[in-house]
């Protein structure tokens, strides 16, 4: 066998993967920290701190197997810091006759590695990462010739597929979908239960990090870090999410709440981005559960739960790899407004606003509602531009990769595709927030006035939104009744003159 480097990348942390069946002194593994990875976008401490952990402990783990491991720290003196002369210098070093790689899942990777490979001057060759349940062109052909991609469609090819919540060829009790059953607020803070952690002292790391002089944002405990970081420790979270959590999960996956950060969310996300677990074995462990379980959790908990993996995480890598580099730039509304100052600090006296961004700063973590319905509604009333919101997502949030982040945030959130992966704009005035949860109790603004010092700002924007953008939405046939109802409102033009009061004072709303 021609003497091999392998390259493994910060997210392919897949133990299972069939590079590592065999042992080979002929094979080196390089593996690196590299500030190319760190400063392209400004991270959360906590997420370059739960890679770089994660990095290190699989590493160790293929060494402990036999291994051979080319390994980069942050510090190193050698470490270039730039993934070209890595590889480069490993080539050189160990001389080297084959490169291979696993496939990326983001697109500026990919292209790199392409780059590099033209320039080798050995044989090189990509292998896929064996992680997801689809290849990077299946969501494409599969909505071949359409102008928007239906995610319930996908999600049922593959509940099909792979046999999950099937009876024969149709759905277990009937139904596809149960997210009807999935919107309550959470009344009763006595059905919470504490988040399954694996406190851990990160001090010498976190130091590392800040003498490397690496900017970031957010907050971290260093003597209690709280992250999975292995893989071992990632199958403690999915076996506690089954046992204590996936109860209640359905229920209140949109619940809105200051009791708690995590609610009955399996915090999972982060292990399965990082290729710890994979989607496979996560759902098939839920739905097992479940069938063993069944008089007390109901197929609404777990129909909810496998549909945001199977269904959303798949289709939404699908849609990146089917309208990269275009998507990136895609600004369907043309906003052009920068964040809020806020934004980085969580202080406005719009309470919702402040829970969810200040939860984000200190646990580089929100679950999907928040970033959907809060930061990102209010991101997409006030005409954000859809870069600034990227960048803001990208780096606030650990299991944030760009695959996964811009479909979710420039596509679901904000609408800059034009209804590729949605129907419609999820915006909503204060009485969605209010309905879902506690986030407006006292709140210094009023959710049920639309004008006034006190009125809630997300009353007004709401309307300035739909009229703003009447030409490009009007038409749009869910919409058709919001235009109705804002052509009926006696004080309308005041409605709009708050909104742009707000607008022009956004920095201390």
């Amino acid at each position: 066998m021609a003497k091999t480097l392998r390259l493994i990348l910060g997210d392919q942390l897949n133990e299972s993967h069939s590079w590592f069946d065999k042992k080979n002194d002929q094979i080196f593994y390089v593996m690196a920290e590299m500030r190319q990875e760190t400063d392209y976008v400004i991270h959360h401490i906590q997420k370059i701190m739960a890679f770089f952990l994660a990095m290190r402990e699989f590493a160790e783990k293929l060494e402990k197997s036999g291994h051979q491991v080319i390994y980069y720290k942050i510090d190193d003196p050698k470490n270039p810091q730039n993934l070209e002369k890595i590889i480069h210098d490993s080539i050189q070093t160990h001389q080297i006759e084959k490169f291979e790689y696993q496939l990326p899942d983001e697109y500026r990777l990919d292209e790199q590695l392409k780059a590099i490979c033209l320039n080798l001057g050995i044989e090189t060759e990509a292998v896929d990462t064996e992680h997801f349940l689809t290849d990077r062109t299946f969501l494409a052909e599969f909505f071949k010739g359409k102008k928007t991609y239906l995610m319930e469609s996908f999600y049922r090819e593959m509940r099909r597929k792979y046999n999950i919540l099937m009876d024969g060829k149709e759905p277990v009790q009937g139904r596809w979908n149960f997210d009807q059953e999935n919107r309550s607020a959470l009344k009763d803070k006595r059905l919470l239960r504490k988040p399954k952690t694996n406190p851990k002292d990160v001090r010498e790391l976190h130091e590392t990090i800040q003498k490397s002089k690496i900017k970031t944002i957010g907050r971290v405990d260093a003597q209690r870090f709280l992250w999975p970081t292995n893989r071992q420790e990632c199958l403690e979270v999915l076996d506690y999410f089954c046992e204590n959590l996936l109860i209640h999960f359905g229920d209140y996956q949109d619940a809105l709440t200051t009791w708690d950060p995590y609610l009955f969310h399996s915090r999972l996300s982060f292990a399965m981005n990082s290729k710890m677990l994979s989607p496979l074995e996560v759902v098939q462990k839920v739905e097992r559960y479940w069938e063993s379980h069944q008089d007390e959790i109901s197929i609404s908990q777990v129909e909810g739960f496998i549909r945001q993996i199977i269904g959303w995480r798949e289709y939404m890598r699908g849609v990146y790899w089917a309208k990269m580099p275009d998507y990136a730039e895609m600004n369907f509304f043309g906003h052009d407004r920068k964040l809020p100052d806020w934004f980085w600090t969580g202080k406005t006296k719009m309470k919702c606003l402040s829970e969810a961004i200040a939860q984000s700063l200190n646990l580089a973590y929100a679950h999907h509602i928040q970033r959907l319905m809060v930061t990102g509604n209010f991101a997409l009333l006030a005409g954000i531009h859809p870069d600034k919101v990227d960048q803001w997502y990208l780096g606030i949030y650990i299991d944030a990769l760009e695959w996964v982040e811009i479909t979710n945030t420039r596509g679901m959130s904000q609408f800059a595709d034009g209804g590729i992966v949605g129907t419609k704009p999820y915006v909503s005035s204060a009485n969605y927030i209010k309905k879902q949860g506690n986030y407006c109790d006292h709140c210094a603004y009023s959710h049920r006035e639309k004008v006034g010092e006190k009125a809630c700002p997300f009353n007004s924007l709401y309307w300035h939104f739909y009229e703003r953008n009447r030409e490009k939405l009007e038409k749009n046939p869910r919409i058709g009744m919001a235009y109705r109802t804002l052509d009926k409102l006696k004080n309308k033009q005041e409605i709009l003159d708050q909104a742009e009061k707000y607008l022009n004072e956004i920095d201390i709303l």
